[in-house]
């Protein structure tokens, strides 16, 4: 990619999930893939950039990540220990870079309309014995806003974070999750 693009004012990272299960059955073998996909491999190629961001003043870093982060779920926890690990790391970095006009952001989708949430839900109607449609509506209908988030509004939030409008936008976190999260922060 940087062979590609040497000097991106612009960068989203994004890599699919682990895959879900319990905390017994992740060996040292899954533990070491999550975290190489989801926290390496993004910090790797932010560290390959964001040196060339600051000295043109002038970045826009988006992690893709999960509302798993804020709202961890026992199957989820591969993904919910890599991308949280990736958070804090890239809190910490956007506090240095901020005074170069780099911003950091994470965007947390959840249910969002995609083959990762289709897929998700044939798992679920597997594991419950009904059709993977009743699984797919039930998970629709477990969101605040009674439906799946677009990838045109997921889209949009990415847009908008790596616009200059957003540029005293750093180190958040953006939940897309139709209303979903119950906390306050």
């Amino acid at each position: 990619l940087v062979a590609a693009c040497p000097e991106p004012d612009i960068l989203v990272t994004n890599n699919g999930g682990p895959m879900p299960g319990r905390f017994e059955d992740w060996n040292r073998a899954a533990w070491l893939a999550a975290l190489e996909q989801n926290l390496l491999a993004p910090v790797l190629m932010i560290r390959a950039v964001v040196g060339g961001m600051r000295a043109r003043r002038f970045g826009r870093i988006v992690n893709i990540t999960s509302a798993m982060v804020k709202s961890p779920h026992p199957l989820m926890g591969l993904s919910t220990a890599a991308r949280a690990a990736l958070t804090a790391a890239c809190k910490g970095l956007s506090r240095e870079v901020a005074r170069d006009n780099v911003t950091i952001n994470n965007l947390l989708p959840e249910r969002i309309d995609t083959d990762r949430q289709r897929f998700m839900a044939e798992l679920q109607a597997a594991a419950r014995g009904v059709s993977a449609e009743e699984a797919y509506r039930e998970i629709a209908s477990s969101i605040a806003a009674g439906r799946l988030g677009t990838p045109e509004e997921f889209a949009a939030a990415c847009v908008y974070l790596c616009s200059t409008q957003a540029a005293f936008v750093s180190g958040q976190n953006l939940q897309l999750d139709g209303g979903s999260y119950a906390g306050l922060l």
